[in-house]
């Protein structure tokens, strides 16, 4: 055996000469070839074809997908796991949106951190019972991961942590068919279903608009292909209907949507993505869909209002809102949670609205942009007194991105609530609803003067309100208003 072999080759008895039991003589003519079956006997496996450059790490595609899932966009989430961001966008896309790999590993499992420390402690010759104990690892655990899935290349079993964890997520695949390719029956039910035509009572087929499949998102205010578009879960739920007796025609909803939107699932064509109610070619993940606004910071969200509003015990916290027309016209509500009191805001349309294109970074043509509804507001709240100035509860909408700027001009503290979540602006979406008696949904509110709104306005403050005792909104106001002259008295409700 040549000097060169170092003590680990020694140990582990790999050392190519031994295994064949062939010597490297002048003799034989230096030729080191190996036995058929060699790889399997000394390695417990069949022969595997090497990868060239190992690929990246599963534990990294999980650490890619767990970003994702936390609302990342594709490239943040590749930088963060320390790959390109092309690779990043690459995953996403051949992927559909969706991790084709489990991203919790059982514990069973060794994991690349653990065969970089085997493979380091292997080379500074550590035995095997000692690499187990520190690692808390069975000996066989480790004495086979070095057998099963050490590199053969040379003639010798060395061990590397990036073979070793190709290898082995190699050996852990387990390839299966997609339903959808292999039953045809179930294939064209599902796709008839999704691309079916739409036909007119007595028989016709209506076509509707002809609209190329471009492969992303259909754009907003844009024709769309018209088809059956039963939902997958529609589909999946209607098998067991429509084929009581055939468990062959039985697939998840699921299922249906991998074989849309993930490439290598096979089975259904991804244009019929387009038939989805959404269109998406790709799926969403949901922190994604969960992003807040840019300009609603945790210091103005709704849990950082003071509790004195949410309890109604002081006056002078408002609620806002808009209501929508036809043609995007709107009017600002604002109400007293105390008293109920209502004030509108006016706010027209700029001149070119629906004539002309909006020009860049100038205020909407609607009127209800983010410096209208400021204005509007500011000089509506300016004739109060501080006292009665004490906060204002909007939802996330894009009209009140300028919070910040309002909250200096008249000192009211803005705070928004959270997504989805209209009911904690209950008076306000109350209010909104009595104001649909005299503006209707789907009518254009813009016709309607200042003159007009302050009238309506006033009918309502002058109601009386059961949670008053029979009381008006007015009168309630007048009320706080007077309490608020007299010295050392609070405004309670």
């Amino acid at each position: 055996m040549p000097a060169s072999v170092s003590p680990l080759e020694k140990e582990s008895e790999v050392y190519w000469a031994d295994s064949i039991g062939r010597s490297n003589t002048p003799d034989s003519g230096g030729v080191m070839a190996r036995p058929k079956g060699w790889t399997t006997t000394m390695t417990g496996r069949a022969p595997m074809r090497s990868p060239g450059r190992p690929g990246v790490s599963r534990d990294v595609q999980r650490l890619f997908w767990a970003e994702v899932a936390k609302g990342l966009p594709s490239e943040d989430a590749a930088l963060v796991c320390g790959v390109s961001p092309a690779v990043g966008t690459r995953w996403f896309r051949e992927n559909g949106g969706m991790p084709q790999i489990n991203l919790t590993v059982s514990g069973r499992y060794l994991s690349l951190a653990e065969r970089e420390d085997i493979a380091l402690m292997r080379a500074q010759g550590v035995g095997v019972r000692e690499i187990a104990r520190r690692l808390g690892r069975s000996a066989s655990t480790i004495s086979r991961e070095l057998r099963r899935n050490a590199a053969t290349r040379g003639g010798v079993l060395h061990y590397r942590a990036s073979n070793a964890q190709w290898k082995a997520e190699r050996q852990a695949r387990r390839p299966k068919p997609a339903k959808l390719a292999v039953n045809e029956q179930l294939r064209t039910y599902v796709q008839e279903r999704l691309d079916g035509r739409v036909e007119a009572p007595d028989g016709r087929t209506v076509h509707g608009p002809d609209v190329a499949w471009g492969g992303r998102l259909h754009g907003r205010r844009k024709d769309r292909r018209w088809a059956t578009a039963w939902s997958p879960e529609q589909i999946a739920g209607r098998l067991p209907v429509d084929f009581p007796n055939d468990e062959s025609m039985r697939i998840s909803h699921e299922a249906i949507y991998q074989g849309l939107y993930v490439e290598d699932r096979g089975g259904l064509r991804r244009e019929l993505s387009a038939c989805l109610r959404t269109g998406r070619t790709l799926r969403k993940p949901r922190a994604r869909a969960k992003r807040g606004k840019h300009f609603v910071s945790p210091e103005v969200r709704i849990d950082r209002r003071p509790k004195e509003a949410a309890d109604r015990s002081v006056a002078g916290h408002w609620e806002g809102d808009l209501i929508l027309g036809l043609g995007g016209t709107a009017i600002g509500t604002l109400v007293e949670r105390v008293t109920r009191f209502t004030m509108l805001l006016h706010l027209p349309p700029i001149d070119g609205h629906g004539t002309r294109p909006r020009p860049k970074n100038a205020p909407a043509l609607a009127g209800h942009g983010a410096e209208a509804v400021r204005e509007a507001i500011a000089s509506r709240i300016a004739d109060l007194p501080a006292a009665m100035r004490r906060s204002l509860t909007w939802d996330r909408g894009a009209e009140m991105s300028q919070h910040a700027q309002l909250s200096e001009t008249t000192g009211l503290s803005v705070y928004f609530c959270d997504p989805h979540s209209p009911w904690q602006r209950p008076s306000n979406e109350n209010t909104n609803g009595l104001l649909r008696q005299y503006f209707p949904k789907g009518t254009d509110l813009s016709r309607h003067s200042g003159e007009d709104l302050d009238a309506v306005a006033a009918a309502l403050n002058n109601r009386p309100r059961k949670t008053h005792e029979w009381l008006t909104a007015t009168e309630m106001l007048d009320e706080q208003l007077t309490l608020q002259k007299e010295p050392g008295v609070a405004l309670t409700g």
